[in-house]
């Protein structure tokens, strides 16, 4: 089989409010539509021929006659707004209720456990930006040895350490203890290494950072293509948000390593799933209410995207959409319950619109359908629609 399809996450780039925004307290949020505002009108011309502006109104990106791609919009249908979340609706799996956050830090009960288990003390437990969070006891760190413990309004267990004080396999080790300690009802989405280096006033986090996701509950569309023997590559953090299984992914430091990542898979390899994350948008931008920094990502992006067209055979699919939103304009920090777009590109791709769908899950139906690969996830396929000339 030389079919292959193409998942370009662009991480946390939504476009507009989920009908229940407000049960999560975000209503207003809109990435695509605040950003392309707050910047005087968005200049994004190749993203705007493939039909971006035909999703939703966006200040400085037009509504094509004859768009080059499909167009529609993806509604959450799983509970959170979170990237392990938006990537398991992707691929078939919805979740009854959001993973646990912990605003106020985590229970006495689990930060001795863990303390207990490595052997090590604990400092920190409190939610906070992770840059400000190692400034703020990186020297503690480096003086007692102690875990920095920490979290967001995501559902993360983060443990920071100086590389020169705790060895990353220490680090590591760590955390796969955590992992295995924090089950329901402190089963959290992920728990991060989040290594440093440097000294005090000039610490700086290093690309040695993993992620140690939950496994999924059940059959995603990556088990079912593994099953079938449709080869499956990844780029960026995908991996680790499906824990490894079904998967391994070329871990990527930036958005330019990974779209120089997406380009070598798309220039060798001759059949089967990419499925990539871009994670700059929410880690460098949104999280940071960066909003020239955001814009500045989204153009680069589209100055690549004629690369990835020219690379696309006959037998290619390729689909850009997001996993939630983090909007840079609003006074959060956090992610946003946001619906997200969806563009399909490639040769045989009409270009129609796509409509408007209750579940990210359409994607990964779409995708099982395009290889001819039962699958009982959830989704309906739009493959027919796709390839409607």
């Amino acid at each position: 089989m030389s079919k292959r399809a193409i998942i370009i996450v662009l991480d946390g780039v939504g476009i507009g409010a989920a009908p229940d925004a407000a049960a999560y307290g975000d209503v207003g949020s809109n990435t695509l539509g605040n950003v392309a505002r707050a910047v005087g009108g968005m200049r994004l011309p190749h993203l705007e021929r493939a039909g971006l502006g035909n999703i939703a109104p966006l200040a400085g990106v037009a509504t094509m006659d004859a768009p080059t791609g499909a167009w529609g919009l993806l509604v959450p249908a799983s509970a959170g707004k979170d990237s392990t979340t938006g990537h398991w609706e992707i691929a078939g799996v919805h979740l009854p209720r959001p993973f646990p956050t912990y605003p106020n830090g985590f229970p006495a009960a689990i930060v001795d456990e863990f303390a207990k288990r490595t052997g090590r003390g604990v400092i920190g437990n409190i939610a906070g930006s992770g840059t400000d969070i190692i400034d703020r006891f990186g020297q503690e760190q480096e003086r007692t040895g102690s875990w920095i413990l920490y979290t967001s309004a995501d559902s993360v267990f983060q443990v920071a350490a100086h590389e020169r004080v705790i060895p990353l396999s220490e680090l590591y080790a760590g955390c796969t203890t955590a992992r295995e300690m924090l089950v329901a009802p402190n089963d959290v989405s992920r728990v991060i290494a989040r290594p440093f280096l440097g000294r005090a006033g000039k610490y700086e986090r290093t690309k040695n950072r993993r992620d140690f996701s939950i496994p999924p509950p059940r059959e995603t569309l990556l088990d079912a293509l593994a099953a079938a023997g449709v080869p499956r590559g990844g780029v960026g953090k995908v991996d680790d948000l499906f824990a490894g299984r079904a998967i391994s992914a070329r871990h990527t430091a930036s958005n330019a390593d990974g779209i120089a990542a997406i380009s070598e898979w798309l220039r060798n390899a001759e059949s089967g799933l990419l499925f990539a994350n871009l994670v700059d948008f929410d880690q460098q931008f949104g999280h940071r209410n960066d909003v020239p920094g955001f814009y500045q990502a989204l153009r680069e992006f589209d100055a690549a995207l004629p690369s990835f067209l020219a690379a696309l055979h006959e037998d290619d699919l390729l689909f850009i959409t997001a996993d939630h939103g983090n909007d840079p304009t609003t006074p959060s920090t956090d992610h946003a319950r946001e619906c997200v777009p969806l563009l399909a590109l490639g040769r045989r791709v009409a270009g129609v619109t796509i409509g408007r769908r209750e579940t990210f899950s359409d994607l990964g139906a779409t995708i099982s359908d395009w290889f001819a690969v039962p699958f009982a996830g959830a989704g309906q396929s739009f493959l027919p629609t796709l390839l409607a000339h």
